[in-house]
């Protein structure tokens, strides 16, 4: 008998991979299924996810005044850039954007409002929700990052919520600039010069890392056939 041992935590990259062992197991003759005790990252499941979530506004508004206002002073100091804005408004194939956040932390205050502006320059292929982290433990706790529940999490799906990528909670450019603070002069690391604008350096991560999903799926054989293009 082989026994199955479910990993304490879960790595987004490899859920293709359980999925396919689980469906290689042949029921045991009690009738029992030896499943992980975690919920896959199916496409139904993630879908799920997704009609639960908040878009920008509504989640915003469940926080206290001084984190709404904190998430709106971001928001108000973020732009897209014309080629930016350009870039985002040419993607032809649907994006779903589920975000696992937290109201509370810092990262997501001063991050999601950007995700916000880019979705916001394409709503007929950009669809964004967020959930929290918290109350929804059986997603978070699937896509711990370093061992963590760490947020914002970005998942990318594509118009059938089939998992494409994932997004950590800080961008390149955020982690040169913490890294910078952090480590200190005495111990440099290469690359790591912060940036003369943060803001707008991070903002060009999130832009590039929607433009590598959007061509994932707009190159995804499987969605060219269906679309025919």
């Amino acid at each position: 008998m082989i026994d199955l041992v479910t990993p304490a935590s879960f790595d987004a990259g490899v859920f293709v991979f359980w999925q396919t062992v689980c469906s290689l197991i042949t029921p045991a003759s009690s009738g029992t299924r030896f499943l992980p005790s975690f919920t896959m990252l199916t496409a139904e499941y993630l879908g799920s996810k997704f009609d639960q979530g908040l878009p920008y506004d509504s989640y915003v508004a469940t926080g206290s005044p001084d984190q709404a206002r904190a998430w709106g002073a971001v928001h108000a100091r973020v732009a897209l850039m014309p080629a930016q804005r350009e870039l985002v408004s040419s993607f032809s194939r649907r994006l779903n954007v589920l975000v696992s956040s937290g109201i509370w932390c810092g990262d997501c205050s001063a991050q999601c409002p950007m995700l916000d502006h880019i979705a916001r320059a394409n709503p007929a292929a950009i669809s964004l929700r967020f959930v929290d982290r918290d109350a929804h433990r059986d997603l978070s706790d699937q896509i711990k990052i370093c061992g963590g529940n760490r947020v914002p999490t970005v998942l990318f799906l594509s118009e059938d919520f089939e998992f494409c990528g994932l997004s950590t909670d800080k961008s390149l450019s955020r982690l040169r600039a913490l890294a910078a603070k952090s480590l200190g002069a005495s111990c440099p690391l290469p690359g790591a010069e912060s940036p003369a604008d943060e803001l707008a350096a991070t903002l060009q991560d999130w832009v590039n890392d929607f433009e590598k999903m959007h061509l994932l799926v707009r190159l995804s054989p499987k969605l060219r056939q269906r679309h025919g293009d």
